[in-house]
């Protein structure tokens, strides 16, 4: 719901504790014209209703350039990104360094554990995969159906399977309302191309997202590394959380 340039932004859409905030929304809703014939199967994804026009645009130019934009992440919960967490800190998906060779948590202090895991993974409560705002795509017109998508620095840089879509994307990303949150490695989360973010709307998330808003929702939560999580939340928000938007 938006009153005026605003919209109605409560700690349960903030932190992805609710999905009440969002819409589906297909690619197979979108003409991008006959000439791309993909047989990667499509499935319709949560995402904020004030996105769904800009996307649905930014797809349509895609695929006027013969790129099919589809998305493999729209919404992710809380509890989904808890699972994640905790699975990465049991050990049961791998963590990884920025050479891309996998890390041995148990080698490491607890606060050095949750640095290694923000690296790569947002902390529960505050992704931004929460807003229905961002996005990992790909091009599913370069691809076969079997293949198995990395989200990888190799996929869409250089000679990579995506570098071209996301070379085309460079010149209209701005224009179109959609930009890279981590697009510069300062430091917390490693660069991705392969993310966008609907501006207009997300920086309206982002300044909501405060580090009590964050605390509290961690605050009786079963997560792993909580207590070294809490202790250096004013070191983990201006990091891996607050963005320049």
């Amino acid at each position: 719901m938006q009153i005026g340039n605003k919209f109605l932004i409560d700690s349960s859409s903030l932190t992805g504790s609710s999905q009440n905030h969002l819409v589906d929304w297909s690619a197979d809703a979108v003409d991008i014209g006959n000439s791309l014939n993909s047989s990667i199967p499509i499935s319709p994804y949560a995402i904020h209703p004030a996105v769904a026009a800009p996307l649905t645009e930014l797809r349509r130019l895609a695929g006027q350039q013969g790129f099919d934009l589809r998305l493999c992440s729209s919404f992710r919960s809380f509890d989904r990104q808890l699972i994640i967490w905790n699975e990465k800190v049991g050990g049961q998906r791998p963590v990884y360094a920025n050479s891309g060779a996998q890390i041995d948590l148990q080698q490491l202090d607890e606060w050095q554990q949750v640095q290694a895991i923000m690296r790569w993974s947002a902390l529960p409560g505050a992704s931004r995969h929460h807003w229905g705002t961002d996005f990992d795509i790909y091009d599913a017109a370069a691809i076969d159906q079997g293949y198995q998508l990395q989200l990888s620095p190799q996929e869409v840089e250089g000679e990579g399977v995506f570098a071209p879509f996301h070379n085309w994307l460079d010149t209209v990303i701005e224009s179109s309302g959609f930009y890279r949150p981590y697009a510069k490695d300062s430091g917390g989360v490693a660069p991705e191309r392969w993310h966008i973010s609907y501006r207009p709307v997300a920086k309206q998330f982002a300044s909501r997202l405060t580090q009590q808003v964050i605390a509290e929702r961690l605050l009786n939560t079963e997560i792993a590394l909580r207590d070294t999580v809490l202790q250096n939340l004013d070191k983990i928000y201006p990091r891996y959380i607050q963005l320049p938007e």
